[in-house]
Formats: C-alpha cells, sequence, structure tokens
C-alpha cells in the first residue's frame, strides 16, 4: 500500500465523483474469497490471500477519497464453523497484515480499529492489534476499521446486558433509554454509522453485520468476487450510492413540493 494522496476536486470529477455525495462510512461485506480460488481450481486460502490485495487497494483508494471510516468485515463470529487448517491460515493471514501493514498505516495517518471478541483470539494476535491500535490512536486520517471475530446479534444482547446491569446499579432511569444510550453501548461507540454497505460475489443478505448501524445504509451488490473488486468496482458503487434519494422515513424534496398545503385533508381521514 503505497502512500495515498487526497484527491482534489478535479480529480473526482474525472471519475466522475463530487465530493458532496460521497459517503462518509462505507462498510464491507468481503465475500467469495474462497469460491474465487475453487473456481480457479486453487485451494481456498489462495483466494483469502488474492482478497488481502483488494483490502490494500480498498483502504488507499478510499483514504484518497477522503472518507472519514472504512469497515471490513474480515472474520465473523460464525465462521467458526469452518475447517481447522483453513482457520488456521486465515489467522495467520490476519496476524501478518497487522504486522506488515503497520507502517503503511502510520504513514498514511490512518487510525486503526478493530471490533468483535479479540479476547477469543490468539494471544500474540491480540497483541499485535492492540499494538497497531495504539499506535495509530493520535492519527487524524480515516478510520479503518476491521471487524473481527464479530457478530451484530451478540453485539446487541452485552449491549442490552451492559444497559441493564447499569439500570440495576440506578446509574440509568430505564424511561432514559434511547438510540444514543443503546448506541453508546455498542462496540462501534464513537463511530458514524455506515451510509453504504457493499457486498462482493452476489450474495444478497446482510450477514449478522452491524445490524443495528446499517438501519438507514443504502446496499450496492457486486457479482464480482472479493479478490477481484478493484476502484473502478468502488467508484461504480459510489456513483450508484451518490443517485440514491435517501429519504430516512421522510419524503423527498419533489414529493413534499407536490403536496397541496391548501388541500383539506379531512375529507379523506
Amino acid at each position: 500500500m503505497s502512500k495515498a494522496n487526497k484527491y482534489t476536486d478535479a480529480d473526482l470529477q474525472e471519475r466522475s465523483l463530487l465530493r458532496a455525495t460521497l459517503p462518509r462510512h462505507i462498510a464491507v461485506i468481503m465475500d467469495g474469497n474462497g469460491r474465487w480460488a475453487q473456481q480457479r481450481g486453487l485451494p481456498r486460502i489462495e483466494g483469502h490471500r488474492r482478497g488481502v490485495r483488494s483490502v490494500r487497494c480498498m483502504v488507499e483508494e478510499c483514504s484518497r477519497l477522503g472518507l472519514q471510516q472504512l469497515t471490513l468485515f474480515c472474520f465473523s463470529s460464525e465462521n467458526w464453523k469452518r475447517p481447522k487448517r483453513e482457520l488456521t491460515l486465515l489467522m495467520h493471514l490476519l496476524k501478518q497484515y497487522v504486522i506488515e501493514e503497520r507502517r503503511e498505516i502510520m504513514r498514511q495517518g490512518l487510525r486503526f480499529r478493530v471490533i468483535g471478541k479479540i479476547q477469543d483470539l490468539d494471544p500474540l494476535i491480540q497483541t499485535e492489534i492492540q499494538k497497531t491500535v495504539s499506535a495509530s490512536e493520535a492519527n487524524t486520517g480515516m478510520t479503518l476499521c476491521l471487524a473481527v471475530n464479530y457478530g451484530a446479534r451478540l453485539e446487541i444482547t452485552e449491549a442490552v446486558q451492559a444497559i441493564a446491569e447499569e439500570v440495576r446499579a440506578g446509574r440509568i432511569d430505564p424511561e432514559a433509554i434511547d438510540e444514543n444510550v443503546v448506541s453508546s453501548h455498542l462496540m462501534t461507540a464513537g463511530m458514524p454509522d455506515p451510509d453504504l454497505v457493499i457486498r462482493t460475489a452476489g450474495e444478497m443478505r446482510i450477514s449478522n453485520f452491524l445490524l443495528w448501524q446499517i438501519s438507514y445504509a443504502e446496499l450496492w451488490v457486486s457479482q464480482k468476487h472479493w479478490p477481484e473488486f478493484r476502484e473502478p468496482d468502488l467508484h461504480q458503487a459510489l456513483s450508484s450510492y451518490a443517485s440514491r434519494d435517501r429519504r430516512f422515513g421522510g419524503l423527498s424534496e419533489t414529493a413534499s413540493s407536490e403536496i397541496d398545503a391548501s388541500e383539506d385533508l379531512t375529507s379523506i381521514v
């Protein structure tokens, strides 16, 4: 990953993008590594190795675009069901990535975060993760967040348990519990919610990923497997995102302007 210089407005225009329409936070479900490898007669782990290249491209491009955060779903809490050899190699790749990319993370000024049940990982991996998190703490660039051994249902369950404990201790009034209280007890506390969720390999599901946080996120699915995903694919997703009418449960400006304010609505009640 080479040092990424931020795109100017002219650079963005060349790519048919506008700064004002870019999302703050993109979350990615990186799917299809194993299938990509199997289709080519390669071991599944080779797909994961090639997938790391896509991670590097994605991180660098999002940093150049000036996004606030990129969250990558690296390993779910359900992935422990995979064959032992594949799990061993996946954990090795994770440790290798955290160590090898540390210098580039610092050079680009990225803030490195990890969400998930990190305490269940090998102690050596935990140590390397913490080194990178600590080293990048004061950086002011894009936040790179890896979801490792992460599951949204467990995250929400643990948040509810923590809130219940505070209620029992008298630190929170039950009637004061609102969305902000719940959000502050999630693993993503302090992070912006994703505006755009990208999933590769054509899969049309969320897979227990950031269920609370992506309530109003736009979804974009690529037919490409993750090892094939590159900058033009990201730009395509961003162009699609820019064309969406994000209403958050309300009406678009066009629809609102069509309502006749003088109409007597009592006749339709």
